[in-house]
């Protein structure tokens, strides 16, 4: 059950997310939801998706929050979880050490997309 509730996670915030290239103008964490809107691969992929809850507003938020959260290549991984959300189960149930790095990562990134996107 905890596995597709973690599953469901990773799909939805997969459903739109972020990644914001304006590296001087990252936010410490205080910013809020109105204001916490950015766009990089992640909410690329998010618009372009075909998920009924994408929006703009929504999808640049899960990539502040990304921006926040992911390196730009871990971002650019998690996009890879769009066209194939199995990868996402593949990375969890991974022995290797840079996909617990990476998962560990993802899973901050929900974390502050959460806080930040509600």
């Amino acid at each position: 059950m905890k596995q597709v509730i973690i599953l469901g996670m990773v799909l939805l915030l997969a459903a739109c997310g972020g990644g914001n290239r304006d590296k001087g103008k990252r936010s410490s964490g205080s910013t809020t939801r109105a204001s916490t809107v950015a766009y990089g691969p992640i909410s690329r992929a998010c618009l372009d998706s075909d998920r009924k809850a994408r929006s703009r507003q929504l999808c640049g938020c899960i990539q502040a929050a990304a921006d926040q959260t992911l390196s730009g290549g871990q971002q650019l991984k998690a996009v890879k979880f769009y066209s194939d959300p199995h990868l996402a189960q593949e990375i969890r149930q991974s022995d290797r050490e840079s996909d617990e790095r990476f998962w560990k990562a993802y899973k901050a990134y929900g974390e502050k997309a959460k806080q930040l996107c509600g």
